[in-house]
């Protein structure tokens, strides 16, 4: 796989998306940034959009809650609540969006994440896997954007990996 691509997949039946992407990195560093939140806030984020971390506890058990704060200063609020970690290897979460409280807000899709991570000859390939509770909720998140959001996102960490944090 081409280092600097975001390849996005999707199966239907499986109420799933598959996304690979490479990042020019050793694996502690791209694992830093998916996991702490200061790197995180410089990266999750499609601009002009923000991604802007409330509070954030990464251990099993522990929940990422922030906003997605646009352009207009109007922020939409999402909630990770993770269940397994293995260190440099992998992580899992549900995602839901929520009230600025951590709330989850029924009437939009709720996502659950395997986040895997594997040295290569050249960095680090992150392996996304993000499944659905019904096929209506993952056409509705591809409708809102994701994969453009994401694949710019991506970018993003190029860029904060590129500066060597």
């Amino acid at each position: 796989m081409s280092n600097k691509q975001t390849k996005i997949s999707k199966d239907a039946a499986n109420r799933k998306l598959t996304i690979l992407r490479e990042f020019s990195a050793p694996i502690q560093e791209v694992w830093r940034a998916w996991t702490e939140k200061e790197l995180l806030d410089k990266w999750w984020a499609p601009r002009p959009w923000q991604a802007k971390t409330k509070t954030m506890e990464f251990q099993e058990g522990g929940l990422w809650l922030y906003s997605m704060v646009g352009p207009d200063g109007k922020e939409a609020f999402c909630r990770a609540d993770y269940s397994a970690i293995v260190p440099n290897k992998s992580f899992c979460m549900d995602e839901g969006f929520c009230d600025e409280n951590g709330k989850i807000t029924s009437d939009m899709p709720y996502m659950h994440w395997i986040n895997n991570f594997t040295e290569t000859e050249t960095g680090t390939l992150v392996k996304v896997e993000v499944t659905f509770d019904s096929e209506a909720d993952m056409t509705k998140i591809i409708e809102m954007g994701f994969e453009g959001g994401f694949t710019m996102a991506h970018g993003n960490l190029d860029e904060l990996l590129d500066s060597r944090i």
